[in-house]
């Protein structure tokens, strides 16, 4: 197996990348305020990104437009493992029953 300098490079910058990514949490999250809206807004990023990966993926096929409704649903009235588990299991009767494009 031969191993190209630049892939190894890239993997070394990547792995920089990564790890200067999340300890710079540790790093600033003493400076970050307790209250007030700049923490509001650092409190609603997890769900924005979230949003932002899924919702392209809901319009890919019905299966996935069915499984994010069964999962909203089920997130409503279950914990969170539960709503997971009826989640993918949405997403596999969805691909069997409605296809996947």
């Amino acid at each position: 197996m031969n191993l190209d300098p630049a892939t190894v490079i890239a993997i070394i910058a990547m792995a920089f990348a990564t790890y200067a990514t999340r300890i710079s949490g540790f790093i600033i999250g003493p400076y970050l305020p307790e209250q007030g809206r700049l923490k509001q807004a650092l409190d609603a990023v997890p769900a924005a990104v979230l949003t932002a990966v899924i919702a392209p993926t809901l319009f890919n096929s019905p299966a996935e437009l069915f499984a994010a409704l069964v999962t909203a649903i089920a997130a409503r009235r279950l914990p969170a493992l539960g709503a997971i588990a009826v989640g993918v299991c949405a997403v596999l009767l969805g691909r069997q029953f409605l296809g996947h494009w």
